[in-house]
């Protein structure tokens, strides 16, 4: 099923650089950078690691910002100006990751988390009016949605959208957990499932954007700066280059026209992808349970392996 003819005739070919046009990936972190402390490794040292793992690799990513968790203060700042002058973009994530779909948020305060957090990221090299959606939910109401986006135009801020969602956030939970109970945890086993779940949802979003729009779109992934990705990042980035998947940067991935598509339905949310099937009435399909099951697969394996 395709969002119309037109949208299907849009096709790689005249439209895209060169480096998009192959099955493609772009990388982007949320929430970061964070202050809170961790097994293992301390903040500066998980922010290190994945810079490092991306420098390796010779990726440019994005960070989405949510200043809150650090980035108000000077020790998270200067984390974060390190990925800016890295050669990463910087995006805006609010300042206290509030849910725009909570009926006791308003829309001026969400509006209102948005701005504060470009006061202080707006200084920062590598800053981009470019913003994120919290929980990439949209609002709950036609009212939150269409105020957001009315918003969002007059700030100049672009709707940096995810095609490609994970829930690294779940197995880092999981990580984290393991570590306190046990700080000298052998994390192979989790390494493994946790690089299957990746692979397994970029292969399955690679399929609903064949699906939808006839042809494989440059995927944005949504990750979290956080200690599972410090730890497997360089894994991470390894296994698509291994799948053959090409890495570009996410302003060469938001080049692709799907990201100028703008999904009706209620109240968008979630994947670009999800949020378009939806759209179109399309709410199950197959293999649509392992992109909205917030890793419980992946968790129940490690639980079976006694991790």
């Amino acid at each position: 099923m395709k969002l119309s003819s037109a949208a299907a005739a849009i096709l790689c070919a005249g439209l895209l650089s060169g480096a998009a046009c192959a099955q493609s990936v772009a990388f982007s972190f949320d929430d970061g950078p964070s202050l809170a402390e961790t097994p293992r490794l301390s903040p500066q040292q998980r922010n290190q690691a994945m810079l490092d793992a991306l420098a390796k690799h010779k990726v440019k990513a994005a960070l989405f910002v949510t200043a809150g968790n650090g980035a108000d203060k000077r020790a998270g700042h200067a984390l974060a100006r390190a990925w800016g002058e890295a050669g990463h973009a910087i995006g805006n994530h609010t300042m206290t990751h509030p849910d725009l779909d909570s009926a006791k948020l308003s829309l001026a305060q969400y509006q209102q988390e948005v701005m504060d957090c470009d006061k202080i990221i707006a200084t920062l090299p590598g800053y981009q009016k470019w913003f994120r959606y919290t929980y990439l939910r949209e609002g709950n109401t036609p009212e939150k949605r269409d105020g957001m986006r009315a918003f969002l135009a007059a700030q100049g801020y672009r709707n940096a959208y995810v095609s490609l969602d994970t829930s690294d956030w779940r197995l880092d939970d999981h990580l984290t957990g393991l570590l306190a109970n046990n700080s000298k945890a052998d994390l192979a086993p989790l390494k493994k499932v946790y690089l299957a779940h990746v692979r397994q949802r970029a292969l399955a979003y690679r399929a609903l954007s064949q699906r939808l729009q006839g042809r494989d779109i440059a995927q944005v992934m949504l990750m979290h700066h956080n200690l599972i990705n410090a730890l497997f990042l360089d894994d991470v980035i390894g296994m698509f280059k291994e799948m053959g998947w090409t890495i570009v940067s996410p302003a060469q991935a938001f080049e692709d026209p799907v990201y100028q598509l703008v999904p009706q339905r209620a109240a968008p949310g979630q994947s670009l992808l999800l949020s378009m099937s939806r759209s179109l009435g399309v709410d199950k399909f197959d293999g649509w349970e392992r992109l909205v099951d917030d890793g419980d697969a992946d968790i129940a394996s490690l639980k079976a392996q006694g991790y």
